[in-house]
């Protein structure tokens, strides 16, 4: 593993960066825990990458919350496309 953020997928809504940064400090420590809403995954950075990686395989299938939890190597954001504003394509004469 190169990097030290991991992905954390198939959360439950109600689950807090509190109560997941408990659940990955067993595992090392942990320097950022972001819990994206609504959407049920969320990121938690570790301190190294051999502690992600440590946390990847003690954490990744298990249940948390009633949930089997995803757990991989957080890959960079996509670019989004950037696109022209306005107009519409319309053009009234």
């Amino acid at each position: 593993m190169q990097g030290s953020k991991l992905y954390v997928g198939n959360l439950g809504y109600s689950v807090t960066s509190d109560q997941l940064e408990e659940l990955f400090a067993a595992h090392g420590t942990v320097r950022q825990v972001t819990v994206i809403e609504g959407k049920g995954f969320g990121f938690v950075e570790m301190s190294s990458s051999a502690e992600a990686e440590k946390a990847k395989e003690a954490l990744d299938a298990t249940e948390f919350k009633g949930r089997t939890l995803k757990v991989d190597e957080a890959r960079p954001p996509r670019e989004r496309e950037r696109r022209g504003g306005g107009g519409g394509g319309y053009r009234r004469f």
